[in-house]
């Protein structure tokens, strides 16, 4: 399956799609006088009105599916949905449908419906509910398909749980796309690391018996703007040797959503040609649990060359991300972006939806700002506060991994990944979830990719494909 093919487009001529009415309170008396009067009463007697996400189905004298009705507007002070209409991708029959109105992000719209038809069913079957949706008109089809094709891919590994996705398997993820995309692939194992001095990586997975890892993926012109991305690949963490509580530990086969993310964003950056030299890195361990595993109080030496005390084994994604960013940053970058479900103290300050951004680039601030909310991929910048920047100073070391006291967490661990990143031109810092709590339209209860189009429509404004 193509991105060009995705299973959400119907054909374009559309020749048998039903008609999709769009109605807000302003337009829905036009609308009503446009039906039938079969059709009006049908609409009347199922009670329907033109709020937002109100939806009925309007049959045909001969009792097929005529025409959809569905409510775009929000009333009172309460800003509307961009992803609303993913809501009738899961709420339809099987068949194909057409926007007979204008929606005021076309778009948008026709993403979430896009991103709305995703299932996760690797392990339960579910039978097959073909709803597809012409691409209205002056999208470009074939890219809102290639980014939903990526995203699917990365909901697909955050879903999947540990026992069948570990360091060795998202290694072969990132081996299916780089070969997809005729991208060059290395990767760096077990004992390997230290041997590359990348020494933080190896201390954090070391204790599995499923080996840690760097993948190195590389793509595109030598000679065009290098952008670096970075994912945190932990792919369960137990918390090491300060273990976490049950209730904490459910979710961790989450904790390498920040590899999905970056693996997502360079599907579609590959896919799009964008001309630009990729470099994807992905440290990807487990942190685990056994006499080899390190400990509260050791000092660690990094590829940087900064001695890290160890506060917390728990506070284990900034140790692998340092290395990797130090890797990447040798190149003096364009841009470094990192992916990172790194902090609970990102979601008590922002919830699950607005992941927090960190960069000391106040133009690359303004931009994510602005594009993240025109593509629905929100983020809020917070500070590299310099004051904060003695809360990572260890008494024995040059840092330390994990802050006492407790506060500003988010803040303080983008302190310490930006000592590791003093070459490249921009870094941006995403402390993602990962994870939709309870669906909403397009955005389906589960893993979710974070940041990953934002940044690739940030990538795409400054260099456009060809």
């Amino acid at each position: 399956m193509t991105s060009s093919h995705h299973p959400g487009w119907a054909p374009a001529d559309g020749g048998a799609a039903v008609p999709v009415r769009l109605v807000t309170p302003e337009t829905w008396p036009e609308v009503a006088a446009e039906l039938s009067p079969v059709a009006r009463a049908f609409a009347a007697a199922s009670g329907f009105e033109p709020k937002a996400g109100a939806l009925v189905l309007l049959p045909s004298t001969e009792g097929l599916l005529d025409a959809v009705l569905f409510g775009i507007d929000e009333t009172g002070s309460r800003a509307p949905d961009p992803f609303l209409l993913g809501k009738l991708a899961a709420a339809l029959p099987p068949g194909d449908y057409r926007l007979a109105d204008d929606p005021a992000e076309p778009a948008t719209a026709a993403l979430a419906w896009l991103l709305a038809g995703y299932r996760f069913d690797r392990y339960r079957e579910r039978a097959a509910k073909p709803v597809r949706l012409v691409p209205p008109a002056g999208v470009d089809a074939e890219d809102l398909g290639r980014i939903a094709t990526a995203v699917a891919m990365g909901r697909d590994l955050i879903n999947t749980p540990a026992n069948d996705l570990g360091p060795d398997d998202l290694e072969e993820a990132a081996r299916r796309l780089a070969e997809r995309h005729g991208a060059e692939i290395t990767v760096t194992t077990g004992d390997d690391l230290l041997d590359a001095d990348l020494p933080l990586i190896h201390a954090v997975g070391r204790a599995s018996d499923r080996a840690p890892r760097l993948i190195d993926l590389t793509w595109g012109d030598p000679n065009a703007p290098l952008v670096a991305v970075v994912g945190k690949g932990v792919c369960f963490d137990t918390g090491g040797l300060d273990i976490k509580p049950s209730s904490a530990m459910l979710l961790m086969k989450k904790d390498m959503g920040g590899a999905a993310s970056a693996l997502a964003l360079a599907d579609m950056i590959m896919g799009a040609n964008l001309p630009v030299r990729l470099r994807m890195l992905v440290p990807a361990v487990e942190n685990a649990i056994s006499g080899s595993s390190f400990r509260p109080g050791d000092v660690l030496r990094s590829r940087k060359g900064l001695s890290v005390e160890i506060g917390n084994t728990d506070a284990e994604g900034r140790l692998v991300l340092a290395d990797a960013l130090a890797l990447s940053d040798e190149d003096a970058p364009e841009l470094i972006v990192d992916f990172a479900t790194l902090t609970g103290a990102a979601r008590v300050a922002l919830g699950p939806d607005l992941p927090p951004a960190f960069t000391h680039d106040e133009a690359l601030a303004a931009d994510i700002a602005r594009i993240g909310l025109a593509v629905n991929d929100p983020v809020w910048r917070l500070p590299l506060w310099p004051a904060y920047r003695k809360m990572v100073d260890s008494k024995i070391a040059d840092l330390t991994n994990a802050p006492a006291g407790g506060f500003a967490g988010s803040i303080t661990a983008a302190l310490f990944l930006d000592r590791f990143v003093v070459s490249a031109k921009a870094h941006l810092h995403l402390d993602i979830y990962g994870w939709v709590p309870s669906g909403r339209p397009g955005r389906p209860e589960g893993g979710e990719v974070q940041g990953a189009r934002l940044v690739y429509a940030l990538l795409r404004e400054r260099y456009p494909p060809h």
